[in-house]
């Protein structure tokens, strides 16, 4: 079961008009979310960033759109798919609605539509299963927060995960037209090095992630460790202790591999259990 605008409709049966603009132009934003037991894994923060995110595309955003309706129509979906005593993994899309060309028609609303599956794990954990990443090139992304919108507009991803999966790499690490290296594939970048911890800032281009967000509250807390958020240069992805990635669904992912360099995961293990007590906490 799929809902769109509040109406559950069989996944069969339910599908998109060509006219809609998230289609035809992008013209669209979501969120990926982690479910677990009927608990949305840091609903406020992606909330927000959604609004967020919706202001910068100057979408008129309905009155109804609470953090409770939606919150609400997210669990809907997932009851209705019997998942709620399990961990699912949603997408919540929000797109324009269709007409107009580049410029939407007067009447083009905002819409909604859910999307559900199970998903294995409920809680995050760290194998020392080997991950080898290389530097994707072909293309670069701009910097600027409107490369870190959450949209429809992921070609650079698409076509890296091709060249991924070509080249038999777990993932690739994306560069700006700096030539800084900003962020994965699928999320976002850490760096380690003794006790120093970077991750590309967001005017870099990279994502604004939500579980960077808690990675970093996590990281904040610990006196002991220098914590910025700068820019990384290739060069410096050999001189690190240890990489790794970080996304809701997955939490933290270590990099093993990158060309001749193999990585610990040390540091990553050290705050896993941390996260985990944080989702638990919600």
């Amino acid at each position: 079961m799929v809902n769109f605008n509040g109406q559950l409709e069989e996944k069969v049966d339910a599908s998109l008009t060509v006219e809609n603009r998230g289609y035809k132009y992008g013209d669209a934003l979501f969120e990926t979310l982690k479910v677990v037991n009927g608990k949305i894994f840091f609903w406020e923060d992606h909330y927000f960033r959604l609004m967020a995110s919706m202001r910068i595309l100057r979408m008129d955003i309905p009155m109804n759109f609470t953090m409770e309706y939606l919150e609400s129509e997210i669990l809907k979906t997932i009851e209705a798919n019997d998942l709620m005593s399990s961990s699912a993994r949603v997408r919540l899309n929000i797109d324009r609605g269709e007409g107009g060309k580049y410029l939407p028609s007067e009447n083009s609303d905002v819409s909604f539509n859910i999307v559900v599956e199970r998903h294995d794990n409920p809680f995050y954990t760290i194998d020392d299963t080997s991950y080898t990443v290389d530097l994707y090139k072909d293309y670069f992304v701009p910097p600027g927060l409107l490369s870190g919108l959450k949209s429809n507009n992921k070609a650079i991803q698409v076509i890296g995960s091709i060249y991924a999966h070509e080249n038999d790499f777990d993932n690739c690490l994306v560069l700006n037209t700096n030539k800084s290296v900003i962020e994965a594939l699928n999320g976002n970048l850490f760096l380690v090095k003794g006790d120093k911890i970077k991750t590309p800032p967001l005017e870099d281009g990279c994502l604004k992630g939500v579980m960077r967000k808690q990675v970093l509250e996590i990281l904040s807390k610990d006196v002991n460790l220098f914590v910025e958020e700068s820019s990384i240069s290739p060069f410096e992805l050999q001189k690190a202790d240890e990489l790794f990635i970080t996304n809701v669904i997955q939490g933290i992912v270590p990099i093993t591999k990158y060309r001749k360099k193999s990585y610990a995961n040390t540091f990553a293990k050290s705050i896993i259990g941390k996260l985990n007590a944080k989702a638990r906490l919600i």
